[in-house]
């Protein structure tokens, strides 16, 4: 489903070039989820908006199937991302104006699917992850496990290949963020989506299919 080869980059700092990755190769299948563990400051979410699409690739190639995502143009790139990836963050960053359900709806629309339809999905999403009963609530009356579901149905609404998701229960405590962690690793599964999770969470790394460590700009 995805594959990293030969990945590098660097950061100007002043007059000098500070590198980030050097070299990285990765290969995720569909319905695989591996675990990006590293220190502060690694490079971990650097290597994340590369394969998001979301930076400009410096060297090396990030590859979805036959697609070598290297040779599209802006334009390309950001259909690609629109209905190929689903990201969740450490913060939830929900629009605090709009409904849980809203919030679930409204990248769908961005993608092109009428409202119904995207209610309706929003909808069986947000109470496949037990949140049938806060539809209406807004991001300030849910928990912070309720909101990070919600940012999950977010992410999950267009139903995306690849899953990149950077500290995704670092901002909750130890019992919610397993029962958040275990709710993105069954919809992983039951959707056969390829996704890559970046915890400093070695416990929760544990229950994950592989785990890869980012060291010294390469991945181990």
């Amino acid at each position: 489903m995805l594959t990293v080869k030969n990945l590098s980059h660097s950061y100007q700092q002043g007059d000098k070039l500070l590198p980030i990755l050097n070299k990285c190769n990765l290969e995720v299948e569909a319905g695989e989820i591996i675990a990006l563990v590293g220190n502060s400051g690694s490079g971990k979410t650097t290597l994340l908006q590369l394969i998001g699409l979301l930076e400009q690739i410096q060297s090396g190639t990030v590859q979805i199937q036959e697609v070598c995502t290297n040779s599209l143009n802006d334009v390309g790139r950001t259909n690609l991302r629109r209905h190929t990836y689903g990201f969740v963050y450490q913060f939830h960053h929900l629009l605090p104006e709009f409904s849980a359900i809203e919030n679930a709806i409204l990248p769908q629309i961005i993608a092109g699917v009428d409202r119904k339809t995207a209610k309706d999905h929003a909808e069986k999403l947000l109470s496949k992850l037990g949140l049938g009963h806060r539809l209406e609530h807004r991001p300030k009356q849910l928990s912070g496990g309720e909101q990070q579901r919600v940012a999950i149905a977010r992410a999950l609404a267009n139903k995306p290949k690849i899953l990149l998701a950077d500290e995704p229960t670092g901002n909750l405590d130890p019992t919610t963020s397993s029962e958040v962690f275990k709710i993105l690793i069954d919809q992983v599964k039951q959707q056969g989506i390829a996704a890559i999770v970046a915890t400093h969470n070695h416990e929760l790394a544990k229950t994950m299919d592989r785990r890869v460590e980012l060291r010294d700009g390469k991945l181990w």
